[in-house]
This record gives structure tokens, C-alpha cells and sequence, in this order.
């Protein structure tokens, strides 16, 4: 849905409940972006007789579940990177350190992208947390989502 054309006091109403059931995770995406989060499982032999998969840690494993169950996904988020130009990691920070409230559905497809990728192409959860693109659209969206509750709080 193109939050652009809601009101803030709209959007705020779509995602504020998912926005703070995510920042629940907001201490350990900060400690872990940058880092390893996966493994490749190779015991018993498997690499001599099968593709080796990868093995991730059970706290990203329940923010994707988590994600997943929210209004960030969007399996539109294509739109989102061409509409935006966003190429690489660079565009995609910089994009989401300027987002405003009117944007969060395309933080929302920068999301999905991640979320919804990484369910065939292994890579891109964790792609998703050495970039930092987890942690910051979740501090970017908490941000959005006090600053507006807190202006909805004083005009009333």
C-alpha cells in the first residue's frame, strides 16, 4: 500500500504495533550487524556427498518468523528499488536514514527484499545483517513511530 498518500496519524495507525514488536530486537541487531550470524554445516562428512547449507542463529532465525508476520513484507518490493534507484547497500542506507514517516512502505519493500530473498538465496539474510539494513530500518521506523506519537500526544 503507497503510504504516500495516507496521513501520518494513517501510517502511524498501520505500523506502530509492528514497529514496536520489532524494536524488541533493536539491542541484538545492533551488536550483531556487521557480524557473522551464519554458518556453513558441514559435519559428518556432508560435504563429500551433499550441497552444504547454511546454519543461523536462532535469534535472526525468530526476527525473520517475526518480520514475516508484519506489514513490512510486501511482494512488491521490486517497485521499491526502481522507483528509488537504489543499486547497492550504499543507496539503501542512505535512503533509509532520510525516509519520513510517509515512506514506511518502502522501507518495508527494502525489507522484504531481504526477508522474502533469503527464503531461496540463502546470502541474503545475512547479507541483510553484515550491511546493517535490519538493524537500521528497525531503529529508522522506531524513530518515525515516537517522534509521530509523541506529536500526536501533544496536539490532543
Amino acid at each position: 500500500m503507497l503510504t504516500e498518500t495516507m496521513t501520518a496519524a494513517e501510517v502511524l495507525k498501520m505500523y506502530r504495533d509492528d514497529v514496536n514488536k520489532l524494536a524488541g530486537y533493536l539491542d541484538w541487531l545492533e551488536s550483531k550487524s556487521g557480524k557473522t550470524v551464519s554458518s556453513v554445516y558441514s559435519g559428518d562428512g556432508l560435504a563429500e556427498h551433499s550441497v552444504a547449507f547454511p546454519v543461523y542463529e536462532g535469534t535472526l532465525m525468530s526476527f525473520i518468523k517475526d518480520v514475516d508476520k508484519t506489514v513490512f513484507i510486501d511482494r512488491n518490493y521490486r517497485y521499491v528499488y526502481t522507483r528509488n534507484r537504489l543499486k547497492n547497500h550504499e543507496d539503501e542506507l542512505r535512503f533509509i536514514d532520510n525516509a519520513t514517516i510517509l515512506q514506511m512502505d518502502q522501507l518495508a519493500g527494502i525489507m522484504s527484499n531481504y526477508v522474502i530473498g533469503g527464503r531461496t538465496r540463502g546470502r541474503m539474510w545475512s547479507e541483510g545483517m553484515d550491511a546493517g539494513i535490519f538493524y537500521h530500518i528497525v531503529k529508522k521506523s522506531k524513530e518515525l513511530v515516537d517522534f509521530w506519537t509523541n506529536a500526536e500526544v501533544a496536539t490532543k
